[in-house]
């Protein structure tokens, strides 16, 4: 009963004030009461913070493959919102693409286009084609604003749907928090917390198409996520899983979204 008063809350307030977004490729109408450009500043002094206190990848080769696929998925979801008239959506983006030294098998995408992929999960994906799922998938994150949607419904859930500006005037320690919470930073800076299934299955369509525009087959997601799931072997999963569930409908999913995906892929 709570769960749906909070919902009722949020379509209400979407309605009423007009703060109402479309997301890229599937079209959903989203909750957005937070302006791109604050979500960005937060955004970008997380990420210097999470660089500063982790050790950058000297692999030559592993750091140019993934500055090279970020690049061209980049170039791709530019492509795309473009010709979809949706380009204002990018505005502030500093993209930014980097390699830590860490086993877990992770890797995210902050407001602004900073990603970070960890060293752990550079055997799982193989090859350039297997990074560009992982990149892709989590690029379309952002490009979605699910951080900055789960934020503002944080927003009318706490704060009555307060504009951020009054909300960091009146609480700023809170809408801090709510950040906080939206993208598991603080004591874990960069440390994303896990989406919801929508979320998840939107990334996923999302990324299918962006890799696919990039100059990837998108049919690599499949076997992507059957290593995933593979690896997670029974015991406690990798912390990419843990925020990523993949299961057999993830992978039954894909396989009815690749003919749309496959439109997009040009060898």
């Amino acid at each position: 009963m709570k769960l749906l008063k909070s919902v009722a809350i949020i379509l209400i307030t979407c309605v009423v004030i007009g703060s109402c977004r479309k997301v890229a490729v599937t079209g959903r109408r989203q909750l957005n009461l937070i302006p791109s450009s604050e979500m960005q500043s937060m955004s970008y002094t997380s990420y210097s913070q999470f660089l500063s206190q982790n050790k950058l990848s000297t692999n030559t080769a592993q750091v140019d493959m993934v500055k090279r696929c970020g690049l061209n998925i980049q170039r791709a979801v530019e492509a795309y919102m473009k010709q979809n008239k949706m380009e204002s959506q990018l505005n502030g983006f500093k993209w930014e693409f980097n390699v830590v030294e860490d086993p877990t098998v992770n890797a995210w995408c902050m407001p602004g286009g900073k990603v970070v992929v960890y060293t752990g999960i550079l055997p799982v994906a193989q090859d350039e084609t297997g990074l560009a799922v992982v990149m892709g998938h989590e690029i379309a994150h952002a490009i979605a604003n699910h951080g900055g949607e789960r934020m503002s419904q944080g927003l009318v859930q706490q704060m009555g749907g307060v504009a951020l500006s009054v909300a960091m005037r009146d609480k700023p320690a809170q809408t801090q928090a709510l950040f906080n919470t939206a993208y598991g930073v603080g004591t874990n800076v960069g440390v994303m917390l896990p989406f919801s299934r929508m979320h998840e299955s939107e990334a996923d369509k999302m990324g299918l198409i962006f890799m696919a525009m990039a100059g990837y087959n998108p049919e690599a997601a499949v076997s992507f996520w059957e290593r995933m799931s593979k690896k997670s072997g029974g015991a406690a999963p990798p912390e990419f899983l843990s925020t990523h569930p993949s299961d057999t409908r993830r992978i039954s999913d894909l396989k009815k979204q690749m003919p749309e995906a496959l439109k997009y892929y040009k060898k």
